[in-house]
C-alpha cells in the first residue's frame, strides 16, 4: 500500500480507535499508544495531542491514579459526550466501510 495512502487511513481512523479502546475500560495515554502501535502502527507523538483535543472537545475526562513506580497516572474515560460520539463515529464507520467494501470486493465478502 503506497505509504501517502496507509497514513490517511490510519489518521482517519484513529480517533475511533481511541474512543474505542476507552469505551472498552479507562486508560491512560501510554497504554492507549502502546494498544495503538501494535495494532496500526501509530505512536506516542500522534496520541498525546488528539488525547488532549479529546478532553479539551468534552468527549473525555480525566482522573489522576497513583502508581506505585513514579508519579501519579492521569487515567482517560469517555464522557457521556464521547459515550455518543462514539457510537455516532462507529455507526458512521460501519456504513462507511461496508459501502467501501461492496466497492472494492463487489459484495464477494
Amino acid at each position: 500500500m503506497p505509504e501517502a495512502i496507509e497514513i490517511q487511513l490510519k489518521k482517519g481512523a484513529l480517533e475511533l480507535c481511541v474512543l474505542a479502546l476507552l469505551s472498552q475500560h479507562d486508560s491512560y495515554a501510554y497504554e492507549i499508544a502502546s494498544r495503538l502501535s501494535g495494532a496500526i502502527g501509530m505512536g506516542e507523538g500522534t496520541i498525546y495531542p488528539l488525547m488532549r483535543r479529546l478532553q479539551s472537545d468534552g468527549l473525555v475526562e480525566t482522573y489522576l491514579v497513583e502508581s506505585p513506580a513514579g508519579p501519579p497516572r492521569k487515567y482517560y474515560r469517555l464522557s457521556q459526550s464521547g459515550k455518543q460520539t462514539f457510537q455516532g463515529q462507529k455507526d458512521a464507520w460501519s456504513s462507511f466501510s461496508g459501502a467501501v467494501d461492496q466497492i472494492v470486493f463487489g459484495g464477494a465478502k
